[in-house]
């Protein structure tokens, strides 16, 4: 099944809910098993790491807005660019700004995941 720029769009907007929402169940179902993420800080963050920082509730989100820059289409394949206009805490310290995302979505079966991403403040 092909992807679409536009089901990729559709998606960064549910993502954006779910991490809004700390929604476990809806971010399990999306973050690959596997992923790898790049952190601000340059930490490598695996899905393991990132549901367990929305379950023990140190990632708050107060306000969260998203432009999506760039979309390509590879094969069963996506990258995404996406900005977030960011205020909340991590860890109990405020966090606010604009943080710049590239995002890779795969297909799998029926599911697009994410399989790996890489953050920085801009």
């Amino acid at each position: 099944m092909e992807i679409t720029k536009s089901e990729i769009q559709a998606m960064e907007l549910r993502l954006i809910e779910g991490i809004k929402k700390s929604d476990i169940a809806f971010l399990d179902r999306t973050i690959h098993d596997d992923l790898l993420c790049m952190s601000p800080n340059g930490q490598t963050i695996t899905k393991e790491m990132d549901l367990n920082s929305h379950k023990a509730g140190d990632m708050v989100v107060d306000e969260l807005h998203m432009t999506v820059e760039d979309i390509r289409i590879i094969g069963d394949t996506a990258v995404s660019v996406v900005v977030y206009d960011t205020k909340g805490k991590m860890l109990g310290n405020p966090i606010e700004g604009k943080f710049k995302y590239i995002r890779v979505w795969k297909r799998f079966d029926e599911q697009l995941k994410v399989i790996a991403a890489s953050c920085f403040q801009i």
